[in-house]
Parts: structure tokens; C-alpha cells; sequence
């Protein structure tokens, strides 16, 4: 394996290939929690630190990581007692940082200020001991709460002990080891931890799992040389028994050192964690943002997510474009449906919660579900939320599907040239200069030097009624039986019929009769909600609003624009199975004559 890694770094140039710098972090989690019979002695912590003074003449600055638990301070046998003295006279020696103050998990706590309470009173452990504590580091127990996100978590460390740095191995998924990845979240950079075969029950040579030849075999080539191998930044678990008893953490990481240096060019290196954090989003940029998943969909995430958080509150069904098509009315009229509901209106966004989209993204999924109610009955009840940014917005699909795997999508087409037209009557009923210091033609047919706030209006016309491009790049993620193209025009005419197809591609039931419920207001110009006496319930007055008709000149340019993506929507549909919209055949139909 050691051979093809240099052979591609070789092949392409050093194009695809890793520095030989290696830095690697080595925590000992629970320190002070191990159960009476495992926890260090004097000679343990003298080991200890004998080995460090070994590893530092190979790894520059090389210090362990001590991870402690206050409340169980002296809770072992005289000989494990003083050697939670020795820890605490060589503090100095060793980085120090937080774990829970009894260990518990944070996900259990539902008040921030409790779980402040907990970390301050390991703080005044700290303080009362001399434990330097201002390495900017924490790690949680077992990991609960830094993946799947425990707001109140991120809160406390930052409000008790200002962390800046974390790591967890459950971020995307535990397995496998090598999909591992950081993300930024409130303010704190998580890094990728990884396992070295040590844990808390692995604490003799003879016993090790497998047998002793099974952790060589990891040291010498094997899973854990490996991950320093592919791994430009290493941030390894082990915990206080490893240290204890045969000290096979003091073994493992010693020949690990020895092996690498003996068998490699690779340069072993060591940072305290907020410059390893900053290091490491150095070389992977990419990673600072977080791809939310859903946690039920993953055991372990949700073993270590609140009790009081449920799935049930995420939706079944998105609605998401593009704008000036019609997605107002399908919100509209599907909240008539009483088996149907839509997230509660965000007063920062127009209504719209624009989650996937934006920066309420990096607010988390507690964030997006307290949009929602809980279902009275998850099984029936149909949960969705309507954002028309959604359609054409680059990295939506990717973090809908991440997080809705199963959610159905619902996007609503009319004529593009009619979408873009009707985009710039909007902007110029909310007064926006540009829309009104220009005419449409002038804004869709601005050329590369025109002024940037025109580009920008010019983008926001045009771009969205690349249907095709857009519908395949929800359809990398989606598969396309989740996916349902609506006619707007048909929408517009034949609201009833469309909603009972809506009505079949989510499964909702009892079919709601739109039929009876809809009626036309010859006033508005669109379909309204019919109430009880006869009277009607239609949208507000930004909606179906009159302009002039679109000028030929900016109708003839736009079916010249969109020619080829008509083209290319009507063989996805066709791929898709799905029937043409009117206003596309009769746009193919128009452009063949043209």
C-alpha cells in the first residue's frame, strides 16, 4: 500500500499526493474515571512521562493529552490515589483538557445552564488543582453531542471554558474510519478523531482482541500506520487504562513512532489543538462546512441524540422552485388539506424558512425543526416547507438529500422566458433602481461589461429557467421517483386536477376534493379557497398582479436563450417519464418554425 501511494504521487506529478508532514495528537480520555484495579500508579504516571521525553527526541514537542473527569479524583485504591497525585505534581508536563465533570453525557442535559453547572465545577476542580486548562480543547463523553449537534453543548463550552477546538469520530458516520471529516459549527472547529484499537477494556498484551499479534500487525503496516499514512492530521483516542496495567498505550504509540520513521520519510509533528484545528482546515478548506444528516438514520447518532428531539419533526416533502412559477399556490393550496402542514412562516425570510440555502444552514437541524410541529400521528401527518430559492441554488440538492433522504420534491415549471419577465415585474414592484432604471430587454440582454448590479439582476432572470441543468443536479441526489415536475400553466387553469396528481405522488390520504374547495375569482384573476357562506380565501395582494404584456423583441431573444434547455428538459422528461408541460411542447413547437 506504501508502494501505491508513491506510485500515484509518481504517475500524476505529485498532483495527487500529501506532504510528508504528519501531525499527529495522542488524548488520554478519563483521566481520574477508570474503575478501581485499572487506573495508573506512580510508576505508571513515571512511564508516562518517561516515554514522552522518548517521543519528543522523534517528534518535536510530542506531549500527551490529558482528558479529566474531576468528580472521580481519589476513587481508587491507595496505590491508583497516589497516582492521581503523581498526574497532578507533573501537571505541568502534559496538556490538559475538559471532559465532563462526572462524565455524563451532554445530550442528557436539556438546560444550558445545568450543563454550565457540570463544566464549572470541573473548572473549579481545575483551578483548585493548578491544572492548566487554556489549550481552547474539549472533548464530550463518548462523543454525545458534538455529532449529532447538542446546541446547548456548543453553548457551555464556549460560555464556561471559550473552546475553540473538538473532535469527535462520529462525524459523518463512525465506519468507515477512512470517511471520517471536520466541520465548523457556532463558532467551533471539530476535527476527525480517530481509534488506534485501544479502549477502555483493552488494557493487557495478552488479552488484546485477536491476540497480541493482532495490535502488531495494526502497528506494522496495518489499520493504524495506515491512518497516519492517509491521514495528514491524526488526532488518536485512547483513555487511562491503556496507561495502566501492560501500558499498551505507552507500547503502542512508541512503536508506532519507531515504525514510521524506520519504514518512511514521513515527518512526525505535534500541535497544540486550536493550531492543529487551524491547520487542518488549512489543507482541507473545503470541510468547513457541515453536511447535516439525519440522525435516526444512523444507530449510533441516535444513541447520543436528546430524547426530547424527534425525527418526526423533519419534513416529507419539499417545494422548492423556482420562483414566479407558482409555488405560493401549491403552498396554498395544500395547507387545505387537513392531513397536510407547513412549517411555521419565519419573520426573518419572508415566510419561507430557506434552510438548505443560505446561512440559517449553519444554524443546525435543531434550528430547521423548530419550524415544525410534532405530528399527532407521523405516519399520516405530511410535513413540508415551501422555498422557491431552493431550485437553483447550487448546493441545496446535496444537503436535502443528506439530511431528507427520503423527502419527495415538488417543483413547479412554467415558460422560462415568462419566469424571467415576471421576475423583473417583481423586483420592480419592490422598487428595486435596477428593474427600474431598466427595460427587461435592456436586463436580459446586457452584455459582460455591463455594470455588476445589472449582471446581477441579469442572473437572477436567466439562470433559474435553466430547468434541465437544475433538475439534474437534484436528480444526482433524488432518485427520480421522489421527483415531480409540475405544469405551472396548467396550475394556473386546472388547479384541481393538478393538486389530485400532487394529492397521488405523496401518498397523502384521504384525497382532499379541490374541485369543491377551489373557485376562480374573476377579480383576482386565480383560483381562491371557497369558505363556508360562499365567500373566498385567496393570496395576498402581491400575487397575480398585472403588468404589460412582454415586448416581442425581449419574447423572440429568450426563445432564442432557452432553445437548447427546452430541447434538453424535454428529453429528461421523456427520460423521466414524465408528460410534457403545454407551454413546452408548444415552445419546441414555436422554436422548430423559428
Amino acid at each position: 500500500k506504501l508502494i501505491f501511494v508513491d506510485a500515484i504521487a509518481y504517475l500524476t506529478g505529485k498532483r495527487l499526493c500529501l506532504t510528508l508532514d504528519r501531525y499527529i495528537l495522542v488524548d488520554i480520555d478519563d483521566i481520574f474515571v477508570g474503575k478501581e484495579g485499572t487506573r495508573m500508579k506512580v510508576s505508571d504516571v513515571e512511564a508516562l512521562l518517561s516515554t514522552q521525553n522518548k517521543l519528543r527526541t522523534l517528534v518535536p514537542n510530542f506531549t500527551f493529552n490529558l482528558g479529566f473527569s474531576g468528580k472521580f479524583y481519589h476513587t481508587g485504591t491507595d496505590e491508583e490515589d497516589e497516582g492521581d497525585d503523581m498526574l497532578l505534581k507533573h501537571r505541568k508536563e502534559f496538556w490538559w483538557f475538559p471532559h465532563m465533570w462526572s462524565h455524563m453525557q451532554p445530550h442528557l442535559f436539556h438546560n444550558v445552564t445545568v450543563l454550565a453547572e457540570q463544566m464549572k465545577l470541573n473548572k473549579q476542580f481545575a483551578v483548585e488543582h493548578g491544572i492548566p486548562t487554556d489549550l481552547g480543547y474539549a472533548v464530550a463523553p463518548h462523543h454525545s453531542g458534538v455529532y449529532p449537534v447538542h446546541t446547548q453543548l456548543y453553548e457551555a463550552w464556549k460560555s464556561v471554558w471559550s473552546i475553540q477546538v473538538t473532535s469527535t469520530e462520529e462525524y459523518p458516520h463512525l465506519r468507515p474510519a477512512r470517511y471520517r471529516r471536520g466541520f465548523i459549527h457556532n463558532g467551533i472547529m471539530v476535527l476527525p478523531r480517530q481509534t488506534c484499537g485501544l479502549f477502555t477494556h483493552t488494557i493487557f498484551y495478552n488479552e488484546y482482541p485477536g491476540g497480541s499479534k493482532e495490535l502488531d500487525k495494526s502497528i506494522r503496516g496495518g489499520e493504524l500506520f495506515l491512518t497516519v499514512l492517509l491521514n495528514p492530521i491524526s488526532i488518536f483516542m485512547t483513555h487511562l487504562s491503556n496507561y495502566g496495567n501492560d501500558r499498551l498505550g505507552l507500547y503502542t504509540f512508541e512503536s508506532l513512532v519507531k515504525f514510521v520513521q524506520c519504514w518512511t520519510n514521513l515527518r512526525l509533528q505535534t500541535l497544540p489543538p486550536v493550531q492543529l484545528a487551524k491547520k487542518y482546515f488549512e489543507i482541507f478548506p473545503q470541510e468547513k462546512n457541515p453536511l447535516w444528516q439525519n440522525p435516526c438514520d444512523d444507530k449510533r447518532h441516535k444513541d447520543i441524540w436528546s430524547k426530547e428531539k424527534t425525527c418526526d419533526r423533519l419534513p416529507k416533502f419539499l417545494i422548492v422552485g423556482p420562483q414566479k412559477t407558482g409555488t405560493t399556490a401549491v403552498h396554498f393550496f395544500l395547507t387545505m388539506h387537513p392531513a397536510v402542514t407547513s412549517n411555521f412562516p419565519s419573520p426573518s425570510t419572508f415566510e419561507e424558512i430557506q434552510f438548505f440555502n443560505g446561512p440559517n444552514y449553519h444554524k443546525g437541524i435543531d434550528w430547521y425543526m423548530e419550524f415544525f410541529p410534532i405530528p399527532s400521528n407521523a405516519s399520516t401527518d405530511f410535513m413540508f416547507e415551501k422555498s422557491a430559492n431552493y431550485f437553483d441554488t447550487e448546493v441545496v440538492p446535496k444537503r436535502g438529500a443528506a439530511l431528507l433522504p427520503r423527502a419527495k420534491i415538488i417543483t413547479v415549471l412554467i415558460n422560462p422566458a415568462d419566469r424571467a419577465y415576471s421576475w423583473y415585474q417583481h423586483q420592480r414592484a419592490h422598487n428595486d433602481p435596477v428593474a427600474l432604471n431598466y427595460t427587461f430587454y435592456q436586463v436580459i440582454s446586457a452584455k459582460s461589461q455591463a455594470p455588476q448590479e445589472l449582471r446581477n439582476l441579469q442572473s437572477r432572470c436567466l439562470l433559474p429557467g435553466w430547468y434541465s441543468t437544475h433538475l439534474e443536479r437534484w436528480l444526482a441526489h433524488y432518485p427520480s421517483g421522489q421527483l415531480l415536475i409540475v405544469d405551472g400553466q396548467e396550475l394556473r387553469h386546472n388547479p384541481a386536477s393538478v393538486m389530485d396528481n400532487i394529492q397521488k405522488f405523496l401518498g397523502v390520504t384521504p384525497l382532499f376534493n379541490y374541485t369543491q374547495a377551489l373557485r376562480f375569482d374573476e377579480a383576482k384573476g386565480f383560483w381562491c379557497q371557497l369558505l363556508d357562506g360562499g365567500k373566498t380565501k385567496c393570496l395576498g395582494k402581491s400575487k397575480g398582479r398585472k403588468y404589460p404584456e412582454m415586448d416581442s423583441s425581449s419574447r423572440l431573444f429568450l426563445r432564442d436563450f432557452y432553445r437548447e434547455h427546452n430541447i434538453e428538459l424535454s428529453k429528461l422528461m421523456n427520460r423521466l417519464g414524465q408528460p410534457l408541460p403545454t407551454w413546452l411542447r408548444e415552445e419546441l413547437q414555436n422554436s422548430s418554425w423559428s
